[in-house]
């Protein structure tokens, strides 16, 4: 294929998912909101003034960053491994795809674009809600680390989608992981808590929860106080963008996982 034919099959790919998710705005984009306004009302107004400070800032300031990665990581799962589902077992369009000349890498950028503008932008709306309850000031440099940190974040997940909805054979397949494994790391990666206030042994369990990495070196970006460094936080993303994109091309060049 010539880079034309290239960006051509990309475009309609990650132009086919925007146009769709911005057509169902009222199930892809509010439900983040709505939920992260209910967060701030409970957590941040009514239990925020009972538990105080942490880590030296507000209670209500504190979850902010946390919010945010969530909507990011459960956005971008979902719309990847829905995306591909779909196109593997009701509109078959894979088949087309895989048919094509269309190479394995340009097949995984193209399904797992979606998820990272879906991400990127669910993200941005909760940052903006954040704003009516929290008064949260940015430099120039913060913005652009946190900017950098969540594209890589929707990508990650993306990815991870993409790996679910390879695998998945019925509706159920795609629900149970964001269900069973994905939000319980979230939640008990810190989001609503500082990683020094648990017993020794739990943050030990803690460390070895790769999301723990990625919330705090959010909330890095954004406050400047975190568990772990923000370079750490870093290198464990990269770490995950190479392992999840190597099972992917994988996956897809093999064609494991994509039988009817």
């Amino acid at each position: 294929m010539t880079p034309y034919q290239k960006w051509i099959s990309f475009y309609t790919m990650l132009r086919k998912d925007v146009v769709r998710m911005f057509r169902i705005w009222v199930q892809t984009f509010l439900p983040s909101v709505m939920t992260s306004v209910l967060y701030f009302l409970v957590f941040g107004t009514v239990l925020g003034s009972r538990i105080g400070d942490m880590q030296g800032v507000d209670y209500m300031t504190f979850v902010v960053p946390g919010l945010v990665m969530l909507s990011i990581v459960t956005s971008a799962y979902a719309n990847t491994s829905f995306t591909f589902f779909t196109s593997k077992f009701f509109a078959r369009s894979i088949d087309e795809i895989l048919v094509s000349p269309t190479p394995p890498w340009l097949l995984i950028v193209g399904f797992i674009g979606g998820g990272v503008v879906r991400g990127f932008l669910t993200g941005t709306l909760v940052l903006l809600v954040s704003l009516f309850f929290t008064d949260i000031s940015l430099s120039i440099a913060s913005v652009l680390i946190i900017a950098g940190f969540a594209f890589l974040t929707a990508l990650v997940f993306a990815l991870a989608g993409l790996v679910n909805g390879i695998y998945a054979k019925s509706m159920d397949g795609i629900s149970i992981v964001p269900t069973f494994v994905l939000t319980p790391l979230v939640y008990l990666g810190g989001v609503f808590y500082s990683i020094n206030t648990l017993p020794e042994w739990w943050q030990t369990l803690t460390y070895a929860n790769p999301l723990c990495y990625l919330i705090n070196g959010f909330r890095d970006a954004f406050l400047g106080v975190a568990d772990v460094s923000l370079w750490l936080s870093f290198l464990v993303l990269f770490s995950l963008i190479g392992v999840l994109g190597s099972v992917n091309w994988y996956l897809i060049r093999t064609g494991l996982g994509l039988k009817q």
